[in-house]
Parts: structure tokens; sequence; C-alpha cells
């Protein structure tokens, strides 16, 4: 049996919880938030029976084994060196840090200290995806990478009247291509790695973040192209394009369905069956990790987050985005 202790109570949190319940050796034992009145209220909906303010306190508890971190970008390196610090696991939310510089700090102190640190991203570790990266070879010799993720924020709205929320704040390492466009780049790390070239481009808000923002990068023989957005829809899939035909995933951030299509014009449905709450995979890869002493994930890996946050890293220097966490 795990216990978590938790940091944030959003709908993620709610998520995590419904997703987790599903496993027999999942619980969560704690919650921390700013106001001892949003702990008390998320503990009393989900039946948690420990409420905290402060989270060296949780930390140093001893209620808890595993600490998941749901809390704005910024200050995701800062509570996850403090669990890391006393030897507990720590599955985060993407995108992990705000920073490479954050996160190869981060990775040092799992490794120096033995203990789990895993990016959660979940759409990596669904039965569509999994599925695709084991049929890969299908597709013969892949030649492009297409994902779209062009989500109309229900902030923007807001923005566009004059009021700033956190999803639009520099100061919280906020933005399109942190929020959303992370779950573009991190399925072409973990297929292709690293791209030789980076090319970017985007529409900067007022607010100093982007709104939109498109992104090419190249590998030896083919291309990865990108397309993630908080001002606009889309609903177009994700598409990995090979000689020999082509893969399908309805969506990028959570695929349950995989289509493959011949060069010849063969249509095959290859989805998996799929729970409900989706999260529950990655928790119970995360989980399995520990009771295997595992301290790294094979999937959502330290390499792959890495890559990722460097890239991201890349992309924010071509487009001007600047966080305060960059100087710190």
């Amino acid at each position: 049996m795990v216990s978590f202790g938790m940091i944030g109570t959003n709908f993620i949190s709610d998520r995590f919880i419904a997703a987790g319940s599903m496993l027999t050796n999942f619980k969560v034992s704690a919650i921390c938030s700013r106001a001892m009145e949003t702990a008390q209220a998320f503990a009393a909906k989900h039946h948690i029976p420990h409420c905290f303010t402060d989270v060296e306190e949780m930390l140093d508890s001893g209620l808890i084994g595993a600490l998941y971190i749901a809390s704005p970008t910024n200050l995701h390196a800062y509570y996850a060196k403090l669990a890391l610090s006393k030897g507990i696991h720590v599955l985060c939310e993407k995108p992990a840090t705000s920073n490479a510089r954050e996160l190869k700090e981060l990775l040092e102190l799992a490794r120096a200290k033995g203990v789990l640190f895993m990016e959660a991203m979940k759409s990596t570790t669904l039965p569509a995806f999994r599925q695709a990266v084991e049929q890969l070879d299908k597709l013969g010799t892949i030649r492009r990478y297409f994902a779209s993720f062009c989500q109309y924020s229900s902030r923007y709205d807001a923005y566009k009247q004059g009021t700033v929320l956190n999803a639009f704040k520099p100061e919280f390492s906020n933005g399109a291509l942190m929020d959303i466009g992370v779950y573009c780049i991190y399925p072409a790390v973990m297929l292709f790695g690293r791209p030789r070239a980076i090319h970017a481009s985007a529409v900067m808000l007022e607010s100093g973040v982007d709104g939109q923002g498109s992104i090419i990068m190249q590998y030896d023989g083919l291309d990865a192209v990108i397309q993630y957005s908080k001002i606009s829809n889309s609903y177009l899939p994700l598409e990995i394009q090979g000689e020999e035909g082509s893969f399908l995933l309805n969506r990028v951030s959570d695929p349950n369905e995989l289509i493959w299509k011949t060069r010849t014009g063969e249509v095959n449905d290859l989805s998996l069956p799929t729970v409900t709450h989706d999260m529950y995979y990655e928790i119970q890869h995360f989980i399995a990790l520990i009771e295997e002493n595992k301290k790294e994930s094979p999937i959502n890996s330290h390499a792959n987050s890495l890559a990722t946050m460097e890239i991201m890293d890349e992309v924010r220097k071509q487009i001007g985005l600047v966080f305060p966490a960059d100087h710190t």
C-alpha cells in the first residue's frame, strides 16, 4: 500500500483520487493547502484523514510515502525538492518544472537519495499510446509526426475582459506551451529522442505568456510538426506517418483510439480498452515502480522528461517567453 500526500485541490486532484481509488494499493492520507478551510473541504469530499497548511509538516508527519504535486508549475521544483530530500517518492504533474535547470537539480537529488521521481505525463502511459509504440514498425520508415493540441481556455474570456488569471501569468510559469504544448512534445521525444534542430514561433499575449505556438522539430529523415493553443480550438488527431502507412491517435492529451491506415488503403482498429478514469494507468505504473524498488520510470523516464524540458527551454528562448523562475 502506498500512502500519498497531495498538494493541490483543483479538478486534477479530484481526478487523481478517482483514478487511484480503483487500485487496492493506493490511498491518500493527507492533503496540504495554503488555507485550512480549503484543505478541510477537499478532505471531507474525499474522506482524507489529515489536513495540513505546511508542506514540511506533512512531509515530516510519517503519514505518507509518496507526494503527488498538482500545484502551479512555478512551485513544482520547490515542493519536489523538499520531498525528495526527505526520502519521499514524487509524482509531479506536467510540466515537471519551470525549466531544465530546476529539473536537473531534482533528478540529481532523486538519484542521490535513492527515491523515485516521475513526471505525471498521463498520455504516454495509456493503452492506445503503448500499443502505438509497440506496433510502430508496421509503418515502415517514419517520415512525419504531427501533433495538435488547441483548446480555447475558459480563462481567456476573462483575460479579454481585463482579468488576468493564473493560466496567463508568467510568474506561475504558465502559458500555452507549458500547459498544453508539452503534451505534443513529450511523445515525440519518447518515440524519436532529441531533435537536431528546433524552429518555433508563437503569438505572445500582453501578459507576457504565449497564447499559441507552432514548432518544427527536425530529425534525420523526419519532421515533428506541432501546433498548440489556448486561444483557439482544433479537432485534429495525433498522426504518425510512415512510408507503409499511418497511425492516428484521436487525442494527443488522452488517446483512447488507435487507427492504423496502410498505404494501400486498409483501415485497422488497434485500440485497446481504456478505463474511464484514465489517470489510473500512470498511478498504477508509479506504484508498481515503488513496489519493485525502481527509481525511474522506463516510460516517463528522467531522460525523456529532461529532453522535453530542454526543448521547451529552447522554444521559449526563440519566442521570448521568460519566467521569473529562470532568474532564481
